[in-house]
């Protein structure tokens, strides 16, 4: 996906989703591109263009798509109005959330393309504990984009702040300003740097602490980059976390009570907490032994049943690697290459498949994700994804080459079978549970990992002695590594039971997946 200047209005019909609100009517223009001719749609208000004046036009405004579901009445809609980001007068991000708890919540974005901006999307909705269900419409000219997903809270617990993910995504969306219809409230600042935060927190131990802590910094938007755990003879934890606020609110003082009052609230008045700037932050490198970082990073996957790890696979993931095919067609489009993947549905699939074109620097001009929607996750299957992508390679050719096709089936079924790498290890008479996973090109690392290994070992009793994470750089790529040193119980032991440290593994891949959350 690239960011240049909006195409005449009927090249850039983008689709609509499969139905609008009675607020608005549909116009099917004839575009020129092949691939649109099967979904391009132009959305316009009644008696008023939604969209850019026609010698600029992209498809600048779209209704707020219906609920998926059946039943009378409709969600409340987060969109309309004047933000920074409106385009056309109306949000670039229209929100339609489901009507009642487990409903699926639509999420519309209409804006400006520019390069891994889908990529971009799906990491932020991956944060806040979202699960994409489908996303029914992935389609850009190179120019401007259209992008329906259907989500819904990946458990109960989890609180979404819904205006704030409109928000966060709005925040994403292109600012071509040299376009005249769009709006750009000029008191606002552009965007710096990220500012870090130290917390530091003294509490009494106990089991699942830490995933405690890290929910409540989810469910506040505080995003850990790196974070330090060590336990006191006498008993109590230690935590340094490095973060960031999503809000870019951490700066002000009602902000860090906020923090410090959940955290209390939820941990005891027995805590100590305290938010300070951290200056100079850089994210720290782990140095793990060669031997280990070679079977942790190993580039691929065997093609066998065969996995090189220090624990199996359980016979239910053994069963996904045998589900996941990556195939090309250049004769259904005379200037895109269709790629078709099929592989079991898992947690954050689809922002893996977008990182991994992002990475190798494929554009996304029309893509299609579905469900077949069997499968039960609490059995360890999810069913089955398949995905249509109609590509570009940079230069705007076809993906021909076979052995740039090898290269790209290669990638991509390596991240949708094996986007996480799991072990155990000994380190001298204790255990360390290592979770890694590969940093995007931009520098930006995978979300939630940190929140589901916690949740893992909680969901086993294991106490945890001490945490990190850090990054190394291996197999020609980074890799974002995080270190759980585990306590060892006379109910829980590890140290002398191998049946034991397979079954963290394969309770922390499982949780990594999506199967148990």
């Amino acid at each position: 996906m690239r960011d240049e200047k909006p195409p005449p209005a009927a090249a850039a019909a983008a689709p609509a989703p499969p139905r609008v609100t009675h607020r608005a009517r549909i116009v099917r223009p004839q575009p020129q591109n092949p691939v649109f001719k099967r979904c391009g749609t132009l959305v316009e208000r009644r008696g008023q263009s939604r969209g850019p004046p026609p010698d600029r036009a992209g498809a600048g405004g779209v209704a707020a798509p219906a609920r998926p579901s059946g039943g009378e009445g409709a969600g409340m809609v987060l969109g309309g109005g004047m933000a920074a980001a409106a385009v056309g007068g109306d949000d670039a991000v229209v929100m339609q959330l489901g009507g009642a708890e487990g409903e699926e919540t639509v999420v519309t974005v209409n804006c400006p393309d520019q390069t891994g901006l889908g990529c971009d999307l799906c990491r932020t909705i991956l944060e806040f504990g979202l699960r994409i269900t489908r996303a029914a419409d992935v389609s850009t000219d190179g120019h401007w984009c259209f992008v329906v997903f259907w989500v819904v809270p990946r458990s109960s617990s989890i609180k979404v702040r819904w205006a704030s993910l409109k928000n966060r995504l709005m925040s994403m969306c292109p600012s071509s300003y040299s376009i005249p219809f769009f709006y750009r409230d000029v008191s606002q600042p552009e965007p710096g740097p990220l500012q870090f935060y130290l917390l530091k927190l003294m509490s009494p131990d106990r089991k699942g602490l830490l995933h405690d802590v890290t929910h409540i910094l989810s469910d506040l938007e505080l995003i850990i980059h790196r974070v330090k755990v060590s336990t006191t003879p006498d008993g109590r934890v230690v935590d340094l976390f490095f973060i960031t606020d999503g809000m870019e609110l951490l700066h002000r003082k009602e902000r860090q009570e906020e923090t410090c009052s959940a955290l209390t609230a939820t941990l005891g008045p027995s805590i100590s907490c305290e938010v300070v700037p951290a200056e100079g932050f850089q994210q720290g490198f782990s140095s793990l032994p060669p031997e280990i970082a070679e079977e942790l990073f190993r580039a691929e996957l065997a093609d066998t049943d065969s996995e090189v790890c220090s624990s199996p696979l359980s016979a239910e993931l053994r069963k996904v690697r045998t589900t996941a095919t990556v195939n090309f067609d250049n004769s259904l489009s005379p200037a895109h290459t269709l790629v078709q993947i099929v592989c079991a549905d898992q947690k954050g699939l689809i922002y893996d498949i977008l990182r991994t074109m992002k990475d190798c620097n494929i554009q996304i001009f029309y893509g299609r994700f579905r469900s077949d929607k069997k499968g039960s996750a609490s059995k360890g299957s999810s069913g089955c994804r398949e995905v249509d992508l109609f590509v570009k390679q940079v230069d705007g050719k076809k993906v021909t080459d076979p052995a740039k096709q090898d290269a790209l089936r290669s990638r991509l079924r390596s991240e949708t079978l094996h986007p996480l790498r799991v072990m155990v290890v000994g380190r001298g008479p204790d255990t360390e549970l290592l979770v890694a996973n590969p940093v995007e090109a931009s520098g930006k690392g995978r979300p939630r990992v940190f929140y589901d290994a916690t949740l893992a070992l909680k969901a086993l009793g294991i106490c945890i002695f001490s945490a990190e994470i850090g990054r190394q750089a291996a197999s020609e790529r980074h890799w974002e590594v995080y270190r759980f040193l585990l306590d060892d119980s006379k109910e829980f032991p590890l140290a002398s039971s191998l049946a034991n440290r397979n079954c963290v593994v394969d309770r922390a891949r499982k949780t990594l997946m999506g199967c148990y959350n």
